[in-house]
C-alpha cells in the first residue's frame, strides 16, 4: 500500500489551485495529432506534477497524457511502477467556462491500478482510492449500496458520440432510463458514478489516463463495470477502452443485458 497518499493529494491540489484555476475560461484551445483539445493549462499542470512526483518518488517512472505516444507506450512496459496523469481531464469544459473538470492521477504497480486520486478545483472535491482499501470521497468513505431504482428510474451518464452509431441511435430511440446526461470529463464521470449522483454509465472509447484513478474509485467504493465486449475495464496499454458501469448489481445485470453483453 503506497503510505503518503497525503503529500500526493496537496500536490494534485497546489497544482490545481495555482496552474488550472488561474486560466479557466482564460485560455486558448489547441488542437492535437490525435483531434483533442491542449491548452496552455495542461501542459503546466503535467510540467509541475512531474516535477514534484519525480523529486519525492523518483523510482517511480511518470506517464502524462501531453507526452509522445512512443514514451507513454515504454513506459507502460516498463517493470517499474509508473504514475499516469491526465493534467486536466475535461479541456474543452475548461477552455470553454464549463466547471466540470479535474486533475486524475493514478498508480500502475505491475500492470494493475493500485492508486487512484481525482480532485475536482471546483468543488473542492477529492476522490480517493487504493486497490482492496476502499475508496473516500473528500475523506469519508464511499460505499455504494442498493439504489431500489429499476432501469427506466435511473439516470445514464452516457457519451453518445464515441460509441458504434447503431447503438447511439437504439439509445435515444428506445432510451431504457429516465433521463441522460453527458458532462465531458471521464475521470470525474466515474467519481459521480462512484458518488450515487447518477446510476448508468457508458463511454464508447476513453484513454488509459482517463479512465485509470477513476474506474478504480468506482469499483473499489463497491460498483460495477465491464467494457461493451464484457471485460474488465482496464487494461495496460495505451489501446483506448469502452466503459459501461451501474451502481449496483441489479442495474448493472439489467443495463448489460439491455446493451447485450454476455
Amino acid at each position: 500500500m503506497f503510505t503518503d497518499l497525503h503529500s500526493v493529494e496537496e500536490i494534485i491540489k497546489a497544482t490545481a489551485r495555482q496552474e488550472l484555476q488561474p486560466r479557466f475560461a482564460k485560455v486558448k484551445r489547441g488542437i492535437k495529432q490525435d483531434g483533442s483539445f491542449v491548452t496552455e493549462a495542461d501542459l503546466s499542470a503535467q510540467a509541475r506534477i512531474a516535477s514534484e512526483l519525480k523529486r519525492q518518488w523518483p523510482d517511480i517512472a511518470f506517464l502524462g497524457e501531453e507526452m509522445p505516444a512512443e514514451e507513454q507506450a515504454r513506459l507502460l512496459q516498463s517493470d517499474r511502477p509508473v504514475w499516469c496523469l491526465d493534467p486536466l481531464d475535461g479541456t474543452s469544459n475548461f477552455a470553454s467556462g464549463v466547471p466540470y473538470f479535474c486533475v486524475s492521477l493514478a498508480l500502475l504497480t505491475r500492470g494493475e491500478v493500485t492508486l487512484g486520486i481525482v480532485y475536482d478545483p471546483n468543488r473542492d472535491e477529492i476522490f480517493t482510492a487504493q486497490k482492496g482499501q476502499g475508496a473516500y470521497f473528500n475523506g469519508v468513505a464511499l460505499k455504494l449500496s442498493d439504489s431500489g431504482l429499476s432501469l427506466p428510474q435511473s439516470t445514464a451518464l452516457i457519451d453518445l458520440k464515441r460509441l458504434p452509431a447503431p447503438l447511439a441511435v437504439r439509445l435515444v430511440s428506445e432510451a431504457p432510463y429516465a433521463s441522460q446526461r453527458s458532462f465531458g470529463s471521464v475521470a470525474l464521470d466515474w467519481c459521480w458514478l462512484a458518488a450515487g449522483r447518477v446510476h448508468l454509465y457508458l463511454h464508447g472509447r476513453s484513454n488509459i489516463w482517463d479512465y485509470a484513478a477513476g474506474n478504480l474509485i468506482f469499483l473499489e467504493g463497491g460498483g460495477y463495470a465491464s467494457t461493451l465486449e464484457g471485460d474488465t475495464v482496464f487494461l495496460n496499454e495505451l489501446q483506448p477502452r469502452s466503459c459501461v458501469g451501474a451502481i449496483d448489481s441489479r442495474l448493472f445485470t439489467a443495463w448489460t443485458n439491455w446493451l447485450g453483453i454476455d
